[in-house]
């Protein structure tokens, strides 16, 4: 069964809206949260990048929801030790219900050290290196690694998951869904791309396939429109830019490639609920487990009501997932 989650945005909120966002999202009848991992945001206008893991030590006591990372990058900014310490401690937070969710990164984020940006061949070497190294790591045991990216060197979490921690790994193509498939617990994609999801099946993968989209809940859609456009236009820029550039500056240069009416074609703006009905059940009938939603912007309260009274009822009333199964009463 399908469920919908909340997705918490770091690059845009502060950390306080995004424990309150948290509190309503678990009243509106959201399931799940996720949470971004960024040093940076994309854009000036976002303005905000608080640390996940101080974040998700916050959740642990403002909420009961399980919550999941879209994604960390364990590679370059921080050593894949250092974050199955991060995550394990997180796990036990939440009393298992933590899910880590990875993926190769951007330049973004992970130049700030000032270490060279590997091509995405060596990333994707790196990240799977690196969930070897916290796969270790979990078990509590002393774990030395040499590896061709990393050492560890006689290292042990004391403080290791209670279960087993779930890793998910991101990715936007057959190649990266096979990967996933070889070597995560489940696969992230944020397009509802059914012939991925057959790739990820395909390969042999068995976990949950999630994924998310952001909306803009407005009563007035032109408004929406701008705010996404101001916001958020780094959603649709083409090809690898978004892995590449390396400053807000230069996500809000290459944002001038996208227009308006790129945003209103592409981007649920305004209060339709068949529209935003329709937008996260594309998810389900492409074979998703799990999707988050993200509202961009100030107008918060207007989407959790929306959401708790019209779409999320709707969506579970549908019978939203991939055979067309009734929701579970009171779900």
């Amino acid at each position: 069964m399908t469920e919908y989650g909340f997705f918490l945005s770091c690059e845009e909120f502060t950390p306080q809206e995004l424990i309150h966002q948290a509190e309503r999202a678990q009243q509106a009848g959201f399931t799940r949260l996720a949470i971004s991992d960024h040093f940076h945001p994309w854009n000036e206008a976002q303005g905000n990048s608080a640390f996940v893991w101080s974040m998700i030590g916050a959740l642990s006591q403002a909420v009961d929801l399980p919550v999941t990372t879209l994604v960390t990058c364990p590679t370059v900014r921080l050593h894949p030790a250092v974050t199955a310490q991060a995550a394990a401690t997180s796990s036990v937070l939440l009393d298992g219900r933590f899910t880590l969710g990875v993926g190769t990164g951007e330049a973004l984020n992970e130049h700030v050290l000032g270490d060279r940006w590997p091509s995405f061949e060596e990333r994707a070497e790196m990240l799977e290196e690196a969930v070897e190294v916290m796969r270790e790591l979990f078990t509590g045991r002393r774990v030395s690694h040499r590896g061709p990216h990393y050492t560890v060197d006689n290292a042990r979490l004391y403080t290791a998951p209670p279960d087993r921690l779930p890793i998910l790994v991101s990715g936007f193509g057959p190649k990266a869904a096979a990967t996933a498939a070889r070597i995560g617990d489940g696969f992230v994609t944020m397009t509802p791309d059914a012939d991925l999801v057959g790739a990820f099946r395909d390969a042999g993968g068995t976990g949950k396939v999630v994924g998310g989209l952001k909306v803009c809940w407005s009563a007035d859609r032109d408004k929406a429109i701008d705010e996404v456009h101001r916001r958020w236009p780094t959603e649709l820029l083409p090809g690898e830019l978004a892995q590449l550039l390396p400053t807000p500056a230069h996500f809000e240069q290459a944002s001038k490639l996208v227009t308006r009416e790129m945003i209103a074609d592409a981007v649920v703006c305004g209060d339709d609920v068949d529209a935003h009905v329709e937008a996260v059940r594309a998810y389900p009938r492409a074979g998703f487990d799990e999707v988050y939603v993200g509202q961009i912007g100030p107008d918060q309260d207007a989407f959790f009501e929306a959401y708790r009274t019209r779409v999320l009822p709707a969506l579970r009333g549908s019978g939203a997932g991939p055979e067309g199964a009734a929701a579970e009463p009171g779900r």
